[in-house]
């Protein structure tokens, strides 16, 4: 199998492979400097639409990306030729990243309206259910703040404190940076299954065939679900993976109707 892998995507896998092992044993930490953020952030670049599908945060990041690109790649780079599938994992993956953060945007509007609530109105009651809502990965942190809180709830030290925290959240949620690959190769999932909707693959769990157009369907429909019922402490650009199945969709469109273009 390695030795059929077609020249971008063994060069897309040395670029990501690089860029995870090469800063990890400089320690540099190159996702905090190039990853995307909230178009509003302080930190947000718009080179970084580009540079966040190249890093990973560890190895199972990466090796989740890799391994896709590498089944389903080769066989459109061999299809399209090297230059049209290097056109459709940038646009796919730079597509994604923008509805990233079209949805970040809102996202961050409902969570700042939400501080602006609180900061208006605190009290105790109020902080725990805004910690529990909009930042329950941080109320081990705050354990003793909140309990200390509960016991004094008329207290300004305490909500003068939480406004803070609440303000912080803000901050915090503004400038995590998304990285990964993993639009660009939800597109390159989704273009296969297009393409191939009758090829038969074989899963790992459960040990089974599967046609690549119902694997797509389902990863497109997972995807969706846990995007809108986003479970607390989840971490995954859900919207992201979308956006690179959609930006495909109409890629695949253009091409397909416009078969007088060559790439």
């Amino acid at each position: 199998m390695f030795a059929r892998i077609t020249p971008v995507v063994k060069n897309l896998l040395l670029v990501n492979i690089g860029l995870l092992l090469i800063p990890s044993l400089l320690q540099i930490d190159l996702g905090n400097l190039f990853g995307l953020r909230y178009v509003f952030a302080e930190s947000f670049a718009p080179y970084q639409f580009i540079t966040y599908m190249f890093l990973h945060a560890n190895f199972g990041h990466l090796l989740g990306n890799m391994f896709a690109l590498l089944i389903f790649g080769p066989m459109l780079e061999r299809f399209w030729g090297a230059k049209k599938f290097f056109l459709f994992y940038m646009i796919t993956g730079v597509g994604a990243g923008i509805l990233f953060g079209v949805v970040s945007f809102f996202e961050m509007q409902q969570l700042q309206s939400a501080v602006e609530a609180y900061v208006a109105n605190p009290g105790y009651e109020a902080f725990n259910a805004f910690v529990n809502q909009h930042a329950s990965y941080a109320f081990k942190q705050w354990y003793t703040f909140i309990d200390a809180f509960g016991e004094n709830p008329t207290s300004m030290e305490y909500i003068n404190g939480s406004i803070q925290r609440a303000q912080e959240v803000l901050r915090f949620q503004a400038n995590i940076p998304m990285i990964g690959a993993s639009g660009a190769v939800f597109a390159i999932l989704f273009a296969f299954g297009y393409l191939f909707p009758n090829t038969e693959l074989m899963l790992l769990i459960p040990p089974m065939p599967i046609k690549a157009k119902y694997l797509v369907t389902f990863y497109g429909l997972y995807e969706l679900y846990a995007g809108i019922q986003r479970a607390p402490g989840d971490n995954v650009a859900h919207f992201a993976h979308l956006g690179g199945m959609l930006v495909a969709f109409i890629l695949l469109k253009i091409w397909q109707d416009n078969r007088r273009t060559f790439y």
